[in-house]
């Protein structure tokens, strides 16, 4: 068993095939936990970064009680295979994106009711593992899809993988999954695409009126080209009916704008209605949020001070974010709430000294 916490069903060593920045992050998170973690990669320079991070040894090792596999998605499969048959005590689980499909083909191979898949909804568009961190999961939806056939004690351990990880589990099927994570990941990270791409070649001076809101859309579109195009054509039969009702859509705005504000009214009314359903910190989806927007300026120590001021007024943040002022040396501070707490949140900030308005 691993060093974990006594009583944890999570075999040991564990070994991390795959050092970027989502298995040198689950990395980290073990070893905050006391697990045994060795690290192994087609990239030599990625094992030695990962390790000077403190996520583990250098691997692989001989007899490891849990893989699991962080590879791109192309080379998921081989990589499963092979820790099944040269482990053959090993439980194996995998942290690609798409599930449907690999399940079906590890299916039939030996040891396969060792192995049970999994998908941590967690990213950044940053990539490699100097970009890792051991906290990346924590509050975050990990998806579990165990098959008919896994062994209950593989099932047990990927479990444990997760809470250990500080995620919150969810369990369905792989075909299930990949009709959720086309619908909340991959068609959004291409309408980012789309968007950014429109910025190319974007006359001289357009960009300086950029906001916070152009930056919310886009910022995903800079993430690597080359594994979300595996990740794509891998769930490319759910992706491409999700983006034919887009186009439906696109069809009715374009239609508005020519001559009926109508259809404009319907597709942007559907649009704040879906915000509303996506769920928040805890989880709810039926609390309508708010931005108080707060000016702070640009210099050491500002942001604890609206913090405690802010937690002075008994008032929960849902989120938080901080952009900067064009040209000047102050910024914006986007504090989410609950709808109903933001007028009272202007008045308590107001009253000791913030710019604090809705």
């Amino acid at each position: 068993m691993s060093e974990a916490s006594a009583g944890s069903v999570l075999p040991g060593p564990v070994l991390i095939v795959g050092c970027g920045l989502i298995g040198t992050s689950v990395a980290l998170a073990l070893r905050e936990h006391g697990v045994e973690v060795y690290l192994d990669d087609a990239r030599p320079a990625n094992v030695e970064v990962a390790v000077s991070r403190g996520a583990g040894r250098p691997g692989p090792v001989d007899n490891p009680g849990l893989v699991v596999v962080a590879v791109p998605p192309a080379a998921v499969p081989d990589v499963v295979g092979d820790a099944l048959t040269r482990w053959p005590n090993a439980i194996v689980t995998d942290l690609a994106s798409v599930k449907d499909d690999l399940g079906r083909r590890i299916a039939g191979l030996p040891g396969a009711p060792r192995y049970v898949g999994s998908h941590p909804m967690a990213g950044s568009e940053r990539s490699g593992p100097m970009a890792a961190s051991g906290r990346l999961f924590e509050g975050r939806a990990w998806a579990i899809t165990a098959s008919d056939s896994s062994e209950p004690r593989a099932v047990a351990a990927v479990r444990e993988l997760a809470t250990l990880v500080g995620a919150v589990i969810v369990d369905m099927d792989a075909g299930t999954h990949d009709e959720a994570v086309a619908l909340v990941s991959h068609l959004p990270h291409l309408l980012s695409v789309l968007a950014a791409a429109q910025l190319k070649g974007a006359p001289d001076g357009y960009l300086a009126l950029a906001g916070p809101g152009l930056r919310d859309v886009t910022r995903i579109a800079g993430s690597d080209t080359g594994l979300w195009l595996e990740i794509l054509q891998g769930n490319a039969v759910k992706v491409s009916a999700l983006l034919k009702d887009v186009r439906g859509d696109l069809d009715s705005l374009i239609a508005g704008l020519d001559s009926d504000a109508n259809a404009i009214a319907a597709v942007l009314r559907r649009g704040r209605e879906g915000t509303r359903l996506v769920p928040g910190r805890h989880g709810d989806k039926d609390v309508e949020m708010a931005t108080v927007f707060v000016q702070i300026p640009d210099q050491p120590g500002e942001l604890s001070r609206l913090m405690a001021h802010t937690g002075e007024s008994g008032i929960n943040i849902e989120d938080i974010r901080i952009d900067h002022e064009l040209g000047r040396p102050v910024g914006i501070v986007e504090v989410a709430i609950a709808a109903h707490n933001a007028e009272a949140l202007v008045e308590a900030l107001t009253s000791r000294g913030w710019s604090a308005y809705r």
